[in-house]
């Protein structure tokens, strides 16, 4: 298995029946879904479960004994120690991957760097016009060019656009060696709000170790599910203020990360 790709799930089922529909068509076909699910939700099961033999990718799915609050970092770690890809890959539930994102990072990632992209953020008609029909012909530059859709630029798949940039990675599109992880202990379970630990802490670490960051934001193309927003800002200083306490103490192997996570 080369790549596992990582999807952070949290009870939107009709998001999830629609990224796994595109992995269906992806260019790139040596690869494992891990579905991450920071829940315990029996409709998740009933729905994996009607799938049976309906993809040929193998499908993997780990969730919580009971859902208590914001602890996606215990079961990312999860995932990437039952992940068997040497190449691992990370996307949110309510992310729609194009045809050619796995190959992308496939084609981008080494020993020395991790790579990253953005994403198209979907207006609410086109979300709810994907819903009804499932038809993921609606995706693309020119399909959204009269939506209200933002971020659109990242429709545009322009691959020789490779550059190295300081901006961070967002959790929801990215990926890394998983070597890499394990040297810097993976995720760190101190974080139970969401906003800083599933992608700041992880970025000061992996720099720390002087992994470098590629972006690959128009090659590794991905669509955002509109939905309301659910940040919440004391959450994200809560977290600001614990990244802030680890950085002092540099703290890049942490404690309380992938090698304790049962």
């Amino acid at each position: 298995m080369r790549l596992s790709l990582i999807i952070s799930f949290y009870k939107n089922i009709a998001a999830l029946e629609l990224i796994l529909q595109a992995l269906s068509l992806q260019s790139f076909e040596d690869f494992e879904v891990i579905i991450s699910e920071d829940d315990n939700n029996p409709n998740t099961l009933t729905f994996l479960e009607s799938l049976n033999t309906k993809y040929s990718f193998p499908i993997h799915h780990l969730h919580q004994l009971a859902d208590n609050g914001f602890r996606k970092n215990e079961m990312l770690n999860k995932s990437v120690r039952l992940a068997q890809g040497e190449l691992l890959v990370f996307i949110d539930g309510d992310c729609i991957p194009d045809k050619n994102f796995l190959r992308a990072y496939v084609n981008n990632l080494s020993e020395k760097k991790l790579c990253f992209g953005r994403r198209v953020m979907l207006d609410a008609n086109t979300t709810e016009d994907l819903y009804q029909t499932k038809d993921l012909n609606k995706l693309g530059f020119i399909k959204l060019l009269f939506t209200k859709t933002a971020k659109l630029k990242y429709a545009l798949s322009i691959p020789m656009l490779k550059n190295y940039k300081q901006a961070g990675i967002w959790g929801c599109n990215y990926g890394i060696y998983k070597k890499h992880l394990l040297e810097i202990n993976g995720f760190d379970e101190d974080y139970i709000t969401a906003g800083v630990g599933e992608d700041v802490d992880l970025e000061w670490r992996l720099r720390a170790m002087n992994i470098k960051f590629q972006s690959i934001r128009f090659e590794a193309l991905q669509y955002h599910l509109h939905h309301k927003e659910n940040y919440n800002r004391d959450a994200i200083e809560t977290g600001l203020a614990q990244l802030k306490t680890k950085q002092k103490a540099n703290v890049v192997y942490c404690s309380n990360g992938l090698a304790s996570s049962v």
